[in-house]
């Protein structure tokens, strides 16, 4: 596997999307050029994985039509945590992620109507 070479810098160059992407796992979730690139340039598909996943099998995940997904990496560790708040400052569905080698310290998406967006995609 290469280097991640994934920066926040990185991130505020997506606004807008001209493609979108079907994710192979949950065929009625799309995503966006700014998750594709989390996802390719972070070493990180496991993430939009996560996160269609969940869109598929947590009721309580799927019952909202806008969800904000933050993975949050441990200070002391190697894992991580991933939250989904309903944008009005709820947590709806949490996950424990015990290993990631992601290269950020958090990121965040939205998942709107089905598509997984980075916030400046909005």
């Amino acid at each position: 596997m290469a280097t991640a070479t994934l920066t926040t810098a990185d991130l505020s160059q997506f606004s807008g999307s001209e493609n979108w992407y079907r994710h192979n796992l949950n065929s009625e979730i799309l995503y966006t050029d700014g998750a594709q690139y989390v996802a390719e340039a972070g070493g990180a598909y496991w993430l939009l994985d996560e996160i269609a996943l969940a869109n598929r099998y947590q009721r309580q995940v799927k019952a909202e039509e806008f969800q904000v997904w933050t993975l949050t990496r441990d200070k002391s560790g190697n894992g991580a945590t991933l939250d989904c708040g309903d944008g009005n400052g709820n947590t709806v569905y949490s996950k424990r992620i015990p290993f990631t080698d992601f290269p950020l310290d958090s990121v965040k998406f939205f998942c709107e109507n089905g598509t997984i967006l980075l916030p400046s995609e909005h």
